[in-house]
């Protein structure tokens, strides 16, 4: 990204935040410490806040540092700040003309970016997006399973979850799809060793050929607990791309947006 892209965006960011909490320029002066001009000169682009007052904005408003500087915060609603656990991040979401949320769809080909796109309101918007013909009730999101680690779902399942807002809300032995620092977005069945420490996590795969390994909290970034899955798999892998997924799940009388 160009710097002085990233510039504008901090730039624009800093002055929704502010606006967020009906603040003037010199009262978020006054909570930052820093002097009126300042601010005004970070807003209006024509300096770039060092990293480590971007680290206190981010901190006083509870949005991360990747969302400040690359996400564009004026199309998310302030509604959309959600946190997990005691850490708050950018939570960006779409929404329909009526303010209704609807399940954006991660896609084989935008697997490999979300780990990099999830507090990114650009990327988020970008996605296609459903509708499910049953009414749902909090923030849905649908992603691709790639791989044979969880039957019965095969490769090229899609798994619809529901967004869990604190990692005290994980019950053992659920499935769940997550997003780690590591692995990007995995799905397992999901155990907390408390008794050995209350930071870690076990991921169980439901075949057993692969082997569970231990997840420390700080590196899990998103939870999404499992509602229900579309099996594509009877595609073979060269006919898996959007338009054969769209078919699917026009059949399953799912509306498709996108």
């Amino acid at each position: 990204m160009p710097k002085f892209l990233a510039m504008t965006k901090i730039g624009a960011n800093i002055t929704v935040l502010r606006a967020t909490k009906k603040f003037t320029q010199e009262q978020l002066s006054t909570e930052l410490d820093i002097s009126r001009s300042r601010l005004g000169s970070y807003e209006e682009g024509r300096a770039e806040p060092p990293y480590d007052l971007l680290i206190k904005i981010a901190n006083y408003f509870q949005v991360s540092i990747d969302a400040l500087v690359r996400g564009d915060l004026a199309r998310t609603s302030p509604e959309a700040l959600m946190k997990i656990g005691k850490n708050r991040i950018l939570f960006p979401m779409v929404i329909d003309a009526n303010n209704n949320d609807i399940i954006e769809v991660v896609p084989v080909k935008a697997m490999a970016g979300y780990l990099n796109g999830y507090a990114d309101p650009e990327y988020i918007e970008d996605l296609p997006v459903m509708n499910l013909p049953f009414k749902i009730v909090g923030k849905h999101r649908a992603f691709t399973i790639k791989g044979d680690s969880m039957p019965p779902l095969k490769d090229g399942t899609i798994v619809i979850g529901k967004y869990v807002e604190s990692l005290n809300e994980l019950k053992d032995g659920q499935t769940y799809i997550v997003l780690t620092k590591d692995d990007g977005v995995v799905y397992k069945r999901i155990y907390n060793e408390k008794k050995k420490s209350a930071d870690t996590f076990l991921f169980y795969s439901d075949n057993k050929a692969y082997s569970p390994y231990a997840v420390h909290a700080k590196n899990i970034l998103e939870v999404w607990s499992f509602v229900c899955s579309l099996n594509i798999g009877e595609y073979k892998a060269e006919d898996l791309n959007m338009e054969s997924v769209i078919r699917f799940l026009q059949t399953q009388r799912v509306e498709m947006g996108k």
